[in-house]
């Protein structure tokens, strides 16, 4: 399992990296901007993905973080304006 800086200090349980997410992260070109996110935001998204209970959610959830990071003003649909992992 792959954990990033600063998910020592999570209250929640810290959710592994599934590999196909780690891919598509890598396939989509944001894995900088994932990296970026502070880790709560991290861990919230991978936790949200493996609570859903069928294909096509866990899918619908995985392209909505995508399209966040790839945007770089939302997390979970509110207005975020932190590091997006852009140079």
């Amino acid at each position: 399992m792959a954990t990033f800086p600063g998910t020592e200090n999570l209250k929640r349980e810290l959710q592994p990296m599934p590999q196909d997410i780690a891919e598509r992260l890598k396939r989509e070109g944001v894995e900088k901007a994932y990296a970026a996110r502070p880790a709560y935001q991290r861990n919230d998204y991978l936790g949200w993905i493996a609570r859903a209970k069928r294909t096509d959610t866990r899918e619908r959830r995985i392209r909505q973080m995508l399209d966040e990071l790839r945007a770089g003003n939302a997390y979970m649909r509110m207005r975020y304006t932190g590091p997006t992992g852009r140079e």
